[in-house]
């Protein structure tokens, strides 16, 4: 068995973001039921229902273990079946968490090296007490099986591959060019697999196209969780939220001929969920016809608390 639990769907500021008042989170504010409300990008997968590998750590981790009873202290004082995680790049939407998983609970860290590094280079994360944390540098392309913090094995394997994305925000740097300064290591993909039994997901929550040896590589693949960031490339500015792009923040937008559900529409994977879906998105509300066009794609819009089984 290997069982995934969406810990948290939106993308940076959750839904509603706390600044916006957008045709979308305005419905949330005024308590409309076309919409419901996410926290941010996180997904925890177990294959023995008792230990649980976060994939990213978001800000709202706190909120999240309350909300999933899976991720309540069930032994002694002090006891929590979250045992590491996994991250997929160095977005604060992804790493805020780990600053609250800080006392001193033993944990496993993953990433790769290019995000060790920034974990490493920015000292607010020496309060994870290295007795207890262990950071573990993954190599890309390379299958490896998760280890608990004494060194035992989980059961569970994790491939991280490089997708195209964009080093984080905070980290750009102008001087490097159109690309800021990126490099393949700063955005990967995860491929998480059951060592019993070989059944495995895909997770993208940052991608911002789908090149050949992508595709190829999740053609008829079981579940993927996908990049949901916006409807169209410049949601953000269209709807008077922000001045970038969805390629400028490193994102693919969903409807289009370069969209993802364009890309998707041949390579017959069986459920395709998006994730890390913005406050502006307007597949997030129930009733509109984004949500009906992808629904009619074969797409899932995922929610806070979906729960899937392989």
């Amino acid at each position: 068995m290997l069982k995934v639990k969406i810990l948290g769907s939106a993308a940076g500021g959750g839904f509603p973001q706390w600044n916006c008042n957008c045709d979308c989170c305005s419905k949330i504010w005024a308590g409309d039921d076309d919409a419901v409300a996410r926290t941010q990008s996180s997904l925890a997968v177990t294959v023995d229902d008792e230990n649980w590998f976060l994939l990213n750590a978001s800000p709202d981790i706190r909120q999240q273990i309350q909300d999933n009873p899976c991720l309540h202290p069930k032994h002694g004082k002090r006891h929590s079946p979250i045992v590491g995680a996994i991250l997929t790049n160095a977005d604060v939407d992804h790493i805020g968490g780990l600053l609250t998983l800080r006392e001193s609970h033993p944990l496993a860290i993953y990433a790769t090296k290019r995000v060790m590094g920034v974990l490493g280079g920015n000292s607010l994360f020496n309060i994870l007490n290295p007795e207890f944390v262990d950071r573990r540098d993954l190599p890309v392309h390379q299958k490896t099986e998760l280890l608990f913090k004494d060194g035992t094995a989980s059961g569970i394997e994790v491939e991280l591959f490089p997708v195209p994305g964009k080093i984080a925000l905070y980290l750009e740097d102008e001087s490097k060019g159109d690309n800021f300064g990126s490099v393949p290591e700063d955005t990967v993909g995860l491929c998480i697999s059951s060592k019993k039994t070989g059944q495995h997901f895909y997770y993208l929550p940052g991608c911002s196209a789908m090149p050949d040896e992508l595709c190829d590589r999740v053609r008829d693949a079981d579940v993927v969780f996908f990049d949901g960031t916006t409807w169209i490339d410049e949601e953000m500015i269209k709807t008077g939220c922000g001045v970038k792009t969805g390629q400028r923040m490193g994102h693919m937008c969903m409807d289009g001929p370069e969209g993802s559900i364009e890309a998707f529409k041949d390579l017959n994977v069986k459920r395709k969920i998006f994730i890390h879906i913005n406050n502006t998105n307007p597949a997030l509300l129930n009733s509109s016809s984004e949500r009906a066009q992808t629904e009619e794609a074969g797409w899932e819009i995922g929610f806070d608390g979906m729960e899937v089984l392989l």
